[in-house]
C-alpha cells in the first residue's frame, strides 16, 4: 500500500513553500496544518525526498525542540544565511523564530 500520494506531496510542499525567510516550522506544525497531526513523520519523509519535486526551502523545516536534520550538515548555515540564530545547543530558538502561519 502507497502511503505517499502525489497529492500528498504536494499539500506538504505548498505549505514548505509559504514558510516566510528567516522563519522555521516544525514537522508537526506542517502536518496539523494539511490536516494529519499525527503525520509528521510523513511530512519528514516527503522532506527528505523533495529534490524530486523542485526547490523548496526545506532548511526551514526542524524538529519540534528546534533541531536540523541529522546528516544535513548545510542546513544550520542555511538557516544562519537568512538570519536565524541557534541557542547553545544548536538548536534553533522556536520562541523567537517558529513561522505563526
Amino acid at each position: 500500500m502507497k502511503i505517499t500520494t502525489e497529492d500528498l506531496v504536494y499539500e506538504i510542499l505548498s505549505v514548505v513553500e509559504e514558510i516566510p525567510e528567516g522563519k522555521v516550522a516544525t514537522y508537526g506544525q506542517i502536518a496539523r496544518l494539511i490536516g494529519r497531526e499525527k503525520n509528521s513523520r510523513l511530512v519528514g519523509k516527503v522532506l527528505s525526498m523533495a529534490e524530486f519535486y523542485g526547490e523548496y526551502p526545506c532548511h526551514r523545516v526542524v524538529n519540534h525542540t528546534g533541531r536540523t536534520a541529522p546528516g544535513w550538515i548545510e542546513q544550520p548555515d542555511l538557516l544562519r544565511e537568512e538570519g536565524v540564530e541557534f541557542k547553545e545547543n544548536g538548536h534553533v530558538d522556536l520562541k523567537k523564530y517558529q513561522w505563526n502561519e
